[in-house]
């Protein structure tokens, strides 16, 4: 099987079959290199140490769980589907800096990032992190 890094090259079908948990570790990397990309491209003078505070700010537990919140309703049936089996899915722990609502919600948001990815939804997934960076929450 070729494999191109940059690209998950995955059938729906394969990626459904995938754990949500697993989907959730590819999601939760996406969504953090997005995130630094957008940050780096919005604050090209601000130092390592404060991009790195801004970063957090969108990828801890308790935001994500928040902008899963806001942009629910605009998911398609298939979408919401990912989302809830990456939110009810059992791991092994939870940080000790959130929530277990919102860890879960978070884990539930991050298999649908990562389940764009894996098939290469990329204008939807766009869509969907270009809605989360102009939301205001923070």
């Amino acid at each position: 099987m070729e494999f191109d890094i940059l690209k998950g090259k995955f059938t729906v079908n394969e990626a459904r079959g995938l754990n949500p948990l697993v989907l959730a570790f590819v999601g939760d990397a996406i969504y953090e290199v997005f995130i630094r990309t957008y940050l780096v491209n919005n604050n090209r003078c601000m130092s390592a140490h404060k991009l790195h505070v801004k970063a957090i700010s969108f990828v801890k537990a308790h935001s994500q769980s928040e902008f899963m919140k806001r942009i629910e309703d605009k998911l398609t049936e298939e979408e919401v589907s990912i989302f809830k089996r990456g939110r009810n899915s059992k791991s092994g722990s939870v940080p000790k800096n959130a929530n277990v609502q919102d860890y879960r919600i978070a884990t539930g948001f991050e298999a649908l990032i990562g389940f764009l990815y894996l098939t290469e939804q990329v204008d939807r997934l766009n869509e969907i992190l270009e809605i989360i960076v102009n939301l205001d929450i923070h």
